[in-house]
């Protein structure tokens, strides 16, 4: 019977922090790595289009202050999974100098494994002269030349093939780019001779930390331990606690399939699967079935600029406004087009945002609205930021100052929080590649590099 492999994950995303007791309570079972996911595009294409970061540097130094200070002298190796949040070039370099400046102030040196996720335009633009390049989903249009050509960065998500390379050469840090989110936790397992199907399973539960726990949170550690022919998963504080109930919950966190998962160049079927506890606060899982599939398509993802924004956030407490709210909003946007007959309205567009009636929903809320005042957003969206700010400007002034039937004051509509009122946001990005790509398996360059205080350096 082989050694079963135990993968430390921290929390669900580097920078959300973690307790550092539930941290230390998890490298006492003698962990074979410390895996933590970096990235997401939940937030949107923005920090892949403007190459920033998800969370802070600061929060991201302090969760790696702990993680590398912690492990590096266990000899445990740490696997971080799309660097910065989107994996590209930027966002894995500003990864690289918090790394950097932490081993350098702690004196410590590390064997550094950098695995790159970017594609240029010209490589993408072969493959989809070659019919390599399908939409991700039918509600994504085909994928354009003059669409790759106006994204400056591109990533692909890769599998555990160029980890599990980097694992073989003895790394002691693992820096991807953009990932596959189970990918360098599964590349752990298979590193140790393990099954696949369960490796990634356990990957898909552990990489949003205690999610799958009792309460569940991001921002708190779990233990997984892959077996033979099974994992378990269990809670590394003592405030939360898996169940089978909560672990097989979260194996259905986003997906499109209740038990389908397709991965770049695989399908994980958990069809079969069962969850069962093994002892109090421990789930054991079995049943995972990993199926190779006869091409390998990796996930593109790009983000191009589309446009700019400047924004207002008011309140309004009229309950003579609120009951024509809508209509009132519609008359300030006609008012503002027939300000600027020389604009296009294609140049531009006006949204609002009524908190409290039914900004989240829009027109399928189906509750009524009984409240006694609404937090109104408006944005304008426009080629320049210069033209975003002056049709922001307008509709600000125009709203304020409308003259709706049965108003009794006149001193003004909307209550700001703030001076001054317009925020300008700046770049707006579009998701302009979000589509899979025929690409080899292990197609993602590694460079090996010594980081921190080397031999005979003066810390």
């Amino acid at each position: 019977m082989s050694h079963d492999v135990k993968i430390l994950s921290p929390c669900g995303m580097l920078g959300y922090g973690f307790p550092e007791e539930s941290f230390r309570k998890g490298l006492e079972h003698g962990v074979h790595a410390v895996v933590v996911d970096a990235g997401s595009t939940d937030g949107g294409p923005h920090k892949l289009g403007a190459g920033v970061a998800i969370v802070s540097r600061r929060a991201c130094k302090k969760d790696l202050e702990i993680i590398l200070g912690e492990s590096l002298p266990r000899k445990v190796p740490v696997i971080i999974g799309s660097a910065g949040g989107s994996g590209a070039k930027p966002h894995v370099e500003w990864t690289l100098d918090i790394i950097e400046e932490i081993l350098r102030e702690r004196n410590l040196c590390a064997k550094l494994a950098i695995i790159h996720a970017d594609f240029a335009p010209d490589q993408v633009l072969d493959a989809l002269r070659q019919g390599k390049i399908v939409p991700l989903t039918t509600n994504v249009p085909p994928l354009t030349e003059e669409a790759v050509r106006q994204t400056p960065n591109i990533v692909g998500q890769m599998g555990h093939e160029p980890i599990l390379k980097a694992l073989e050469a003895g790394s002691d840090i693992i820096v991807c780019g953009r990932a596959y989110d189970p990918s360098p936790f599964a590349a752990v397992g298979i590193f140790h001779g393990k099954d696949p199907g369960l490796s990634y399973h356990l990957g898909k539960i552990l990489e949003c930390g205690a999610l799958c726990a009792d309460p569940g949170t991001t921002k708190d550690g779990i233990l997984g331990t892959i077996g033979d022919g099974h994992f378990t998963v269990q809670a590394l504080n003592d405030c939360r606690a898996c169940t089978p109930l909560s672990v097989a919950a979260h194996t259905f966190y986003e997906k499109e399939h209740p038990y389908l998962l397709n991965g770049p160049g695989f399908t994980l079927d958990l069809e079969n699967c069962r969850f069962a506890e093994d002892r109090p606060g421990v789930v054991r899982v079995s049943g995972s079935r990993y199926i190779p599939q006869d091409r390998t398509f990796i996930k593109l993802e790009g983000a191009r600029l589309a446009a700019y924004r400047t924004f207002v956030i008011a309140g309004i407490r009229d309950p003579i406004l609120l009951e024509r709210l809508s209509d009132v909003e519609n008359a300030v946007i006609a008012q503002t087009k027939q300000y600027y007959p020389e604009i296009d309205d294609g140049d531009y567009q006006i949204r609002f945002y009524n908190y409290g009636m039914n900004a989240v929903l829009g027109e399928r809320e189906y509750e009524p609205f009984r409240g006694h005042e609404v937090g109104v957003l408006f944005e304008v969206v426009a080629k320049t930021q210069e033209l975003a700010s002056s049709i922001c400007a307008t509709v600000r002034s125009t709203f304020l100052h409308y003259g709706y039937d049965g108003r009794k004051s006149t001193a003004g509509n909307l209550a700001f929080p703030f001076a001054p009122s317009d925020i300008e946001f700046g770049p707006v990005y579009a998701f302009s590649i979000y589509h899979l790509m025929e690409h080899p398996a292990d197609g993602f360059p590694i460079e090996y590099r010594q980081g921190g205080v080397q031999d005979g350096e003066a810390g």
